[in-house]
């Protein structure tokens, strides 16, 4: 048996890595696929150089493969096209099965960010391939990673009271390394961990860190004048914006448990997140 996961020096690749080791599957039986080979030599599994844009690298990265996972790209204008060359050269490598990181609502959002997941779903499913779907919620990280201007500035967006479905990106690692290492229950899972708003997020800081953390609610226009205040190139501000958008507008809320079921445990909550 042999796993390979692509973006394996990137921080979800290499905990899905991890979380496999930790399961048992042997070193040697683990290929990672990257671009940065030397991010992830300590890992202690074999690494090969490989990236989108590359399909005949991909094919021979791929060659002897039983399950792939396909942690999506992050170039956003590129990545239908990277994904294709993914998917062909699964294909052509006689992939058992692949395991796709997708978005929540993959086949029903409105978001500009679900896109490109939705085209490699369907590139997947008609592909021939044996496929699972692993939708993932928003990473806490998105905003555990701007502790520092919340507790100044306050929680300011564009969200308004839209639920926001998120997990620990290493929880959602764990997950994918579950459904490589055991027979998959289903085609297709929604994952997060808890569902809240920008107003629970700021009202769960305050109480974590003992300061008051106001919600500040903006209109996308806004909100994109304040991205591009704090230095925002104009593009990048205008996909955030659609973002919170598009969760004003629901489309990253589930109620779902798929992600405690595949890990048999309770995940990770926003409070402990927070508190980290």
């Amino acid at each position: 048996m042999t796993y390979v996961v692509t973006g394996a020096t990137g921080p979800f690749g290499r905990l899905a890595i991890e979380s496999l080791l930790r399961r048992g599957v042997p070193a040697g039986e683990i290929r990672g696929i990257g671009r940065q080979i030397e991010k992830a030599a300590d890992l202690g599994v074999e690494i090969r150089k490989a990236d989108y844009e590359d399909g005949d690298a991909l094919r021979d990265a791929f060659h002897g493969a039983s399950k792939l996972l396909f942690v999506s790209g992050s170039e956003l204008g590129r990545r239908a096209a990277q994904h294709a060359n993914v998917v062909a050269a699964a294909v052509d490598a006689g992939v058992e099965l692949v395991a796709y990181t997708s978005i929540l609502n993959a086949d029903t959002s409105t978001m500009d960010l679900a896109d490109d997941h939705r085209a490699t779903e369907k590139l997947l499913t008609e592909s021939g391939l044996r496929t699972v779907f692993l939708r993932n919620g928003w990473y806490y990280e998105v905003y555990t990673a701007q502790l520092a201007t919340y507790l100044e500035h306050g929680v300011a967006g564009a969200a308004g009271d839209g639920p926001i479905s998120a997990a620990a990106r290493a929880d959602l690692a764990d997950a994918a390394a579950v459904v490589l290492t055991q027979e998959p229950g289903q085609g297709v899972y929604e994952l997060a961990a808890e569902v809240f708003t920008l107003a629970d997020l700021a009202a769960q800081l305050t109480e974590v860190s003992g300061k008051p953390v106001a919600h500040v609610p903006l209109t996308g226009d806004q909100y994109r004048e304040v991205l591009t205040g704090a230095g925002l190139p104009g593009e990048v501000a205008d996909i955030v914006v659609g973002i919170d958008l598009g969760i004003a507008a629901g489309n990253l809320a589930s109620s779902g448990d798929d992600l405690a079921k595949l890990l048999g445990r309770r995940p990770v909550s926003l409070r402990e997140a927070l508190a980290q």
